[in-house]
């Protein structure tokens, strides 16, 4: 900023800090070593499962949660921001009557949402904060927007897929770009889907800022021998294609008793995927460890052959970022952005989703190659120091940010 002013901008997020949402934290340091002041808030707090490691308590001490919302403090901001600007007041609840959802209950959750924005807004105009930036277009870009209007600052947003491409028009995600500053979205296909969603005026505010990783955390995987050790991190869910990676391990276990592979994370599914393990006799091969550190994940990255990822829909997965910055190769779907991260047959293998065929087939290639694991793992690194570095991308958000203060 002109005369060396330092740029204060609010983060938000539904729930903050997760251990499932390292990127953004990356994100959020790589801000504050760049001179940003960064103050984080978030809707509601996670829950002690997440609490995996010193970042993320650090994190959680300092950031500002808007639920649960006491009374004398919500009447006080809507009182305050109403007093201060009626203008604003209405013309944002006009806002938030346009962009509710429909029916009685989208009513009473826009409600809520307006609430939490009044808060929200006046702990940031309190502040001195000038930008408020929240990560994906889901409820806590509703309350940001809604936030913004009422404080009468700017906002921007993350936006990262896939879930809110299923369901754009419930969210809105045609007026939260007509009212946002900017929106950062994490790949080419993310920003193909924000123009689809929204008109051809408002597409120059689109632009590219990838989640990244610290490629400098990791060190490079040497590979040699047959490769049996896998690993997966992520949420525990179907929807990630567990169920066809664990069938696709009964057939190589029969060929390569050696096999296992750890899972990292927790979900909605996880006893139906542990009992699945079970029926499938893999009990001695998969390993189910729930959320690890950032520290622990990196450990895991190298200690791993071969990194799967079969999901269903994704935006751009960080833990494949990780595991190419650690020279693993990676077997994983070809949907969505994965395809602007892995490079099939060079970095990587891509499949058709639900094919458990083929991903058997590319996993028993990998397992039986370390020429081909560690050319596969040298491009893979090459790739993320080049275009999937948070550093680097953070200083895009920075330029973004001051553009919009001045």
């Amino acid at each position: 900023m002109p005369g060396g002013q330092i740029v204060k901008v609010a983060y938000l997020t539904g729930n903050y800090p997760r251990a499932t949402d390292t990127f953004i934290q990356r994100e959020v340091a790589a801000l504050r070593e760049n001179g940003l002041d960064i103050d984080t808030f978030a809707v509601r707090a996670p829950g002690a499962e997440h609490m995996v490691g010193d970042e993320l308590r650090n994190e959680y001490r300092r950031t500002t949660y808007i639920l649960p919302a006491n009374p004398v403090k919500l009447l006080r901001a809507h009182w305050g921001l109403l007093a201060r600007s009626p203008g604003s007041y209405f013309r944002a609840a006009a806002l938030a009557w346009k962009t509710k959802q429909a029916g009685i209950k989208g009513t009473f959750y826009q409600l809520f949402y307006f609430l939490e924005a009044g808060i929200l807004a006046q702990e940031i105009r309190e502040r001195g904060i000038l930008h408020l930036h929240n990560h994906f277009g889901d409820s806590s870009c509703t309350v940001a927007m809604l936030a913004g209007a009422l404080g009468e600052f700017d906002y921007s947003f993350t936006l990262h897929g896939p879930a809110i491409f299923y369901e754009p028009y419930h969210w809105r995600l045609d007026a939260k770009i007509i009212e946002a500053k900017f929106v950062a979205c994490i790949s080419d296909f993310c920003r193909s889907q924000a123009m689809f969603f929204s008109p051809f005026e408002e597409w120059g505010k689109l632009q590219i800022v990838h989640c990244g990783v610290d490629p400098a955390l990791f060190d490079r995987v040497e590979h040699s021998g047959e490769g049996y050790r896998f690993l997966y991190v992520g949420r525990l869910s179907a929807a990630k294609g567990l169920p066809v990676l664990l069938e696709s391990l009964v057939q190589l276990n029969e060929q390569y008793p050696q096999i296992s592979l750890t899972v990292v994370g927790d979900g909605e599914d996880r006893a139906v995927l542990e009992r699945l393990t079970q029926s499938l006799g893999l009990s001695e091969v998969v390993n189910f460890v729930g959320y690890k550190s950032q520290g622990e994940v990196r450990d895991l990255m190298q200690q791993t052959d071969i990194f799967v990822l079969p999901s269903f829909a994704e935006g751009v997965p960080v833990s494949l970022m990780e595991a190419l910055a650690a020279g693993v190769p990676v077997v994983a779907t070809r949907i969505a952005g994965i395809s602007e991260l892995i490079e099939d047959e060079a970095s990587g293998y891509l499949v058709p989703p639900g094919n458990k065929q083929l991903l058997q087939q590319r996993i028993a290639e990998l397992i039986a190659s370390p020429e081909l694991r560690q050319s596969f793992g040298e491009v893979g690194r090459d790739k993320v120091r080049r275009e999937f570095d948070t550093r680097l991308e953070a200083m895009k958000l920075v330029a973004l940010f001051e553009q919009g203060v001045a």
